[in-house]
């Protein structure tokens, strides 16, 4: 299964953002089903004249492997403006056994503008199509999860487009916790999320139906020393199959 919907968005996700200053860092994290670990992230994100790449692997556990091996490369790319990052194009190469998508997404002025999936996949009766004002000030899935240092982190929703998906995830304030990711500690805030699908998906699709209704969703977010830009180091995602854990080890805290 591709790991649509609130999964799909901390997948990619990564650590890391631009400055003045040329930057360069990386960052990973584990993800486990329960205590079982089934998968690994690692990301980089290199800064240039106030343009940014983040470039991301993903990858299932020696154990998930024996039934089927999913792995992902991500990239966005973009430039700086006012704290911010704004995407300009956005690639996932996804693979799960012997399938393989690749998504490219193309934005301007935080729209999108093209869509590419190769090799196209087919869509049931059942589809809910993208219509074009479901593309409007969109963010991609990495970006979407990297906050300017002075937002309110907990007080908005996060509109996301992953190349097949749209989905919206709704943040309000729960509590603020601590946390540990390698040498970095610190205070994290702590944010409950509700994950709304919009369009892109196959309605009843009994993942997202659960996704839909399912409380208790969290994604902790800190602020990074470099850049003082808040960003995730951990998420907890209940799914129809147990709570998914996903946890910083590496982090500019």
């Amino acid at each position: 299964m591709r790991p649509t919907g609130f999964l799909t968005a901390f997948l990619v996700l990564a650590a890391g953002g631009a400055g003045a200053a040329d930057y360069r860092y990386d960052t990973s994290y584990k993800v486990s089903l329960g205590v079982l670990p089934i998968a690994r992230m690692t990301f980089q994100t290199a800064v240039e004249n106030e343009r940014y790449t983040i470039s991301g692997q993903f990858h299932s556990s020696s154990l998930v492997d024996i039934v089927r091996e999913v792995s992902a490369n991500s990239t966005v790319s973009g430039r700086m403006s006012g704290g911010a990052m704004n995407p300009e194009r956005y690639v996932l190469d996804y693979k799960s056994g012997k399938r393989n998508h690749i998504y490219e997404v193309l934005f301007a002025g935080g729209n999108v503008v093209e869509t590419k999936v190769t090799p196209e996949r087919p869509k049931p009766d059942t589809w809910v199509p993208v219509q074009p004002g479901d593309l409007k000030s969109v963010l991609d899935p990495i970006g979407a999860l990297l906050l300017p240092g002075n937002a309110d982190v907990c007080g908005q929703t996060l509109p996301v487009y992953d190349g097949e998906s749209r989905m919206d995830l709704v943040l309000s304030p729960n509590r603020s916790a601590t946390f540990s990711a390698g040498s970095a500690k610190g205070e994290a805030i702590v944010c409950s999320v509700r994950y709304v699908p919009k369009s892109g998906y196959r309605q009843g699709r009994k993942d997202i139906e659960y996704l839909k209704s399912v409380s208790g969703m969290e994604i902790w977010f800190a602020k990074t020393a470099t850049l003082q830009l808040y960003a995730p180091v951990y998420a907890r995602i209940p799914t129809r199959y147990g709570t998914v854990h996903v946890t910083a080890e590496k982090f500019d805290g």
